[in-house]
């Protein structure tokens, strides 16, 4: 599979910087980049792009307004320096909204997501226990436990051990919680706090710096409130 991208930034030294990390990546072909959005809405009327590397503040026209524009936009992923427009961008449904200077790893999640998403369209993934996608855990020394992911409620950090709560029961298990939280669907699942990963599907209030789920509070890091608010406006329109 070869994913056709653009990038679309008016920072030279942003543009190198995403050459090199799409370079890393087989499934990634890089095949134009502009320094502003008109340029690239041209380019894209007689072009087949799968995915648009989008800075936000841009001479002429910004990336927001560019997106505003396009009747069916390729899969969208904001590279931009501030932290402030990540509300309405997942309201105009891109994939994941990355802060410069952005780090590889993090660079590679992203990615990794569209390469899934542009999978399943193909109808690459045939197998039905995907229709049910799990992960076993180790509970004790010798048990590995089954856990489907559409169960897990909320996951807390314990120190060295996380606790699972799901819609079934609760397992405690020795791993932290940004491993089990990097190994879960970015999609659906996000970290809102240094002591808690939750399911974005399970959220049934948000109010200020907090959200409630099965009737429970669980306050929102200052550091994720964007993001968190971001994904879960998100979740709820698509």
């Amino acid at each position: 599979m070869d994913l056709k991208a653009i990038i679309i930034d008016d920072e030279p030294l942003a543009i190198n910087v995403l050459k090199s990390y799409i370079e890393q990546v087989k499934e990634l072909h890089l095949i134009n980049t502009f320094s502003n959005a008109v340029d690239a809405s041209s380019y894209l009327q007689g072009n087949e792009v799968d995915l648009i590397f989008l800075d936000i503040h841009m001479p002429i026209l910004d990336g927001l307004e560019f997106l505003k524009t396009l009747h069916e936009a390729p899969m969208v992923i904001i590279t931009t320096a501030h932290e402030e427009f990540a509300l309405e961008s997942y309201e105009l449904e891109v994939l994941d909204y990355l802060i410069k200077p952005i780090p590889f790893p993090r660079f590679l999640k992203a990615v990794n997501r569209v390469i899934k998403l542009k999978q399943g369209n193909a109808g690459l993934d045939r197998n039905p226990a995907h229709d049910h996608p799990s992960i076993f855990v180790k509970v004790d020394k010798k048990k590995l436990q089954k856990i489907y992911l559409d169960e897990i409620v909320v996951v807390e950090s314990l120190k060295d051990y996380i606790r699972i709560k799901t819609t079934t029961g609760k397992y405690i298990v020795h791993k932290t919680l940004s491993s089990f939280t990097d190994e879960l669907p970015s999609d659906q699942f996000i970290r809102i706090h240094r002591s808690f990963t939750i399911c974005i599907d399970k959220v049934q209030v948000v109010e200020g710096n907090s959200l409630e789920i099965d009737n429970t509070r669980y306050t929102i890091g200052r550091s994720y409130l964007n993001e968190v608010k971001a994904k879960i406006l998100n979740n709820s329109i698509t």
